[in-house]
């Protein structure tokens, strides 16, 4: 982590006095503890998502004993290293068992709601007590946050930089047509290569049409979308003409929203509606052969 305990106190603006004004109700809280923890997951319970990743009692029961670890923490130790690195560790947890961020904010949300409660019922709730324990809170969301969002992003990368190494998949299908199916995420350097590959099977099979399917596409944002206009451009300097089909209406809509010209492809919904236009454009016609 780059940022130190320094760093993370002037960020979060929490004093040495609010650390100590939260140690004045920490024994208050650690007896109440256990009671607010299963008070917690009652409400989760709630959730759908719920029991997709707390599958049996069990195994509720040894998460709720981490819980009130965390939290015993959260009141006993001091905003050090060492806490820090504790936090890290919670949000390796997360990213590793997929839990899905909506549900770590709900938690949180439920625990400030049931610590404010425990407040308010020991009359010992004050302005100055609440801002102490929201900023403390929200360094620990930080942390947790911001190294699951890593982690996440590295397996991303991962997994990205594995679609990199296949092969382009590029089929010849009838001839004079070519298909290339897209397959998971697209940047600056796989749009790179997916165009050079295009391009060379473009001239080998003397392609006069090029089915581009971004079906599998996972997201289609503006820079997605300016690299497949780049590469039909590019095509069509080669003399064939490409087509985008699996647009659906939700990227249809995006793409509009994102005011991404895209007046002179030709876009077809599905792969079926796009087989057709490329026969039409070659001259060929698919009949059905009657038995």
């Amino acid at each position: 982590m780059s940022l130190t305990c320094s760093n993370f106190k002037n960020r979060f603006f929490i004093q040495d006095e609010q650390l100590a004004l939260l140690q004045t109700v920490s024994e208050q809280m650690l007896d109440r503890l256990p009671a607010i923890i299963d008070e917690l997951y009652e409400y989760m319970r709630q959730f759908p998502k719920f029991k997709d990743y707390f599958h049996s009692e069990d195994y509720i029961a040894k998460v709720k004993q981490l819980q009130i670890e965390h939290w015993r923490s959260f009141w006993e130790d001091d905003l050090d290293d060492a806490y820090l690195h504790k936090r890290v560790r919670i949000g390796e947890v997360h990213a590793r068992i997929g839990l899905p961020l909506d549900m770590y904010y709900d938690a949180v949300m439920i625990l400030n709601k049931l610590f404010e409660d425990e407040f308010n019922a020991l009359g010992v709730e004050t302005v100055a007590l609440s801002t102490a324990y929201h900023r403390r809170v929200a360094l620990d969301v930080y942390i947790v946050v911001d190294t699951y969002n890593k982690i996440m992003k590295e397996r991303l990368e991962e997994q990205n930089e594995a679609l990199r190494e296949m092969s382009t998949p590029v089929a010849q299908i009838a001839e004079h047509i070519l298909l290339l199916p897209l397959v998971g995420i697209i940047d600056s350097k796989r749009a790179q290569e997916l165009m050079s590959s295009m391009l060379d099977k473009v001239g080998q099979m003397a392609a006069k049409v090029f089915i581009l399917d971004i079906s599998g596409i996972a997201v289609v944002d503006t820079a997605v979308a300016n690299h497949l206009i780049k590469m039909t451009k590019a095509s069509r300097l080669m003399g064939c003409d490409c087509i985008i089909s699996g647009i659906s209406p939700a990227v249809a809509q995006t793409i509009v929203e994102l005011g991404v010209q895209i007046d002179e492809i030709i876009t077809e919904g599905t792969m079926r509606a796009a087989l057709n236009e490329a026969y039409k454009l070659t001259g060929l016609e698919l009949r059905q052969i009657k038995k």
